[in-house]
Formats: C-alpha cells, sequence, structure tokens
C-alpha cells in the first residue's frame, strides 16, 4: 500500500502529526503494532506543564510552551469536529516544597516564572484549599500557578484518532515493523507483518519502540522505556478542584470526581506490568494529602512505557543519512505536553516550511 507520509506509531505523537499533516494536504497512513492511543500517553496524567519547568533546560520548555500556545484551539476544534471533549481545562496546580530544599526550589521558580511571563503566586495552603493536608511541613506554604492546565489524556487521543479518519487519514492498527528497504540515501517501503507499506516520506512516532524499529538505522538516539505506575480514585465531585505536587507526587482532579495519583519512573525495559509496592507507595502518599483517598476509594492501577531520554529532550528531526525519514520521539514524560509543537515542528521540516524558533537542540545526534 502506497500513501504519502506513512507514520509508524498510533500513539499521541503519530496521531498530532497526522492530525497536522492531513490539513496541509498530505495523504497519511499510521500503522500500528497494537491499539491506537493505548500506550504511555493513554496511561498519562495529562498535566500540561513540566514538572516543574525550571528543572529542566530550555530546549524542554520551549516546546510545552508552545504547545500550550496550541492546545485551547487545537482541543475545541476536536471537540466541534468530533464530539469527544478532551476536556482541557486550566485547574492551576499547587507546589509544595520538598522538606529541607524548601529555598532553592522557591528562588528557581521566581526566577524562571519572572522570565517567562508565568504567573505564580507563593501562599499560604489555607489561602486557596483549607483542606488540604501536607504532612511534615512546618509553614504550610505553597507556590500558586494558576494558569497550569489539564486534558483528559484518553479522550484526547480518541479525539485525534477519530478527527484523523474524518479527515482522510487511515489507521492500520494489529501491524508491526519488522524492518526497512532502502535504495541509496532514500526509504523505499517499510517492511510489516502484514506486507510492505511504501510512500514519499516515513516518520517513526513509536514512543519507547523507536529505537528497536528502526533497528541498525537508529544510530545513535538514546530513546529507552521508563515505566510509570498510576492510581485512580473515585470520590464525590468538588473535593479536589486543583492539581497538587509535591516531589515527584502528584493529584490531578477530573470534573466526575476521579482523581489521578502518580507517578513512579522505572527502568523495567519493555515490563509494563504493575507492582504491588510501587501501589502501596502511591496509596500511602495520597492518603496523607487527602485521607479519603484509600482502598474503599481506589478503582484503577496500571503502567505505561514512557520513552526515556537524556535530559528529557525529544529528538524532532529527519534521519542524518536517509532523507526521507524522519524520528519525532523521546518525549519521556511529556508526550501529550509536546505533542502539538512536536507535530508542528515536525510538519514543517517534511513540506519544508520555516519553523517558529530554533529546532537544532532536537537534532538526530551522530
Amino acid at each position: 500500500m502506497s500513501a504519502d507520509i506513512v507514520i509508524i506509531g498510533g500513539g499521541i505523537i503519530g496521531l498530532t502529526v497526522a492530525h497536522k499533516l492531513l490539513r496541509l494536504g498530505a495523504k497519511v497512513s499510521i500503522l500500528e503494532r497494537g491499539y491506537s492511543g493505548r500506550e504511555a500517553s493513554w496511561a498519562g496524567g495529562g498535566i500540561l506543564l513540566p514538572l516543574l519547568p525550571w528543572d529542566y533546560p530550555n530546549s524542554v520548555t520551549q516546546l510545552t510552551q508552545f504547545s500550550n500556545q496550541l492546545l485551547p484551539e487545537l482541543t475545541e476544534t476536536l471537540k466541534q469536529e468530533t464530539g469527544i471533549d478532551p476536556e482541557y481545562r486550566v485547574s492551576g496546580m499547587l507546589v509544595f516544597p520538598v522538606i529541607g530544599d524548601q529555598e532553592v526550589r522557591f528562588v528557581g521558580a521566581k526566577e524562571w516564572c519572572a522570565g517567562n511571563a508565568f504567573p505564580m503566586k507563593e501562599i499560604y495552603i489555607n489561602e486557596i484549599f483549607p483542606k488540604l493536608k501536607l504532612v511534615g511541613c512546618t509553614d504550610n506554604s505553597a507556590l500558586w500557578l494558576p494558569s497550569v492546565a489539564q486534558v483528559r489524556s484518553p479522550r484526547l487521543l480518541q479525539a485525534l484518532k477519530r478527527s484523523v479518519e474524518l479527515s482522510g487519514g487511515s489507521i492500520i492498527e494489529h501491524t508491526e515493523v519488522k524492518g526497512w528497504r532502502m535504495s541509496q540515501n532514500r526509504v523505499k517501503s517499510v517492511i510489516t507483518d502484514q506486507g510492505d507499506y511504501s510512500g514519499a516520506n516515513y516518520i517513526v512516532a513509536a514512543g519507547a519502540w523507536s529505537r528497536e524499529i528502526l533497528d541498525k538505522y537508529a544510530l545513535k538516539i538514546d530513546i529507552y522505556p521508563v515505566r510509570g505506575q498510576m492510581l485512580l480514585f473515585k470520590v464525590k465531585t468538588g473535593l479536589l478542584d486543583k492539581i497538587v505536587l509535591q516531589g515527584d507526587f502528584y493529584l490531578i482532579p477530573r470534573k466526575d470526581g476521579y482523581i489521578l495519583a502518580g507517578s513512579s519512573m522505572e527502568n523495567t525495559k519493555f515490563d509494563k506490568s504493575v507492582t504491588a509496592d510501587v501501589r502501596k507507595k502511591l496509596l500511602e502518599r495520597a492518603h496523607k494529602f487527602i485521607p479519603v483517598l484509600s482502598e474503599k476509594t481506589l478503582v484503577g492501577h496500571w503502567a505505561g512505557l514512557r520513552p526515556g531520554s537524556p535530559e528529557n529532550i525529544p529528538i524532532i528531526s529527519r534521519h542524518p543519512i536517509f532523507d526521507n525519514l524522519y524520528l519525532s520521539s523521546g518525549h519521556h514524560r511529556y508526550g501529550v505536553t509536546m505533542a502539538p509543537s512536536s507535530a508542528h515542528i515536525l510538519s514543517n521540516m517534511v513540506m519544508n516550511n520555516s519553523q517558529p524558533f530554533d529546532v537544532a537542540p532536537y537534532q538526530w545526534p551522530t
């Protein structure tokens, strides 16, 4: 089968770039080894901010900040087009200090927020959420980031998938890549267990599996699986309406009374099974914050495999040798957060359009 552009991977990155390219007039096919939209991004919480931005290099935050400019319009367009609401909303986030490290983290926060025109206020917790408990914090202070938004990742993926199909894109599931046919400095076709697929251009957007799919053509990319486990609680609506974060632990409230608690960072290769020890740790931390988050209200526990990368900096680039092969992967914890900006950059590369900023940090390492 043939298409203008063959995208390998039907997760948030593949679906978003397909959505963008279809609107630019391309004919797009997505090859997905399992079910589209059911891997790392489906498992994630959907906080639209790096945790925390002042802890990351500018090459990460410029992607997330640009995405945040694009996401309100994208999610509204998807809602109107498909009838599926991705539940984009600005809920704000309370950031509690890691005990013993408050001064350093808060100074870094103030500097970054001031330099990036990002609203921030240092508050006492009971000013904004008097019922929330913070065990071990002596002065009860926190940072309030009112502009932080969230999206419901599974619904965003469902909406993107439907939009791609409505726009004429082809999503071919249960199709596993087995190899490549190359001719000089170009990809001739991709070999799958369902036959060969050919196109003018090829985009690998297979998350944690990207390096394995590229095989010997991966060169020096450093993308690897990182397991993350999450818990889901169901409580009465209105119990929590703001994201809360302390260190590497967060709670994300949904409008219908569900609360996500996460997450772990585990180097387990391609094992995405859940474990009792992480379940216990997340449950204990959630219960300390809000006592009603307990075994009685726990309704879900799952894991996903993030595409890890050095410093969380993804590769969004043309291959150094094969001029019709592209990669968008290595978004680590922030696939949903970076997806619109990554799609914008990659579609500009494929279409030879100008970029919104310097994309050199995302080039394929050689």
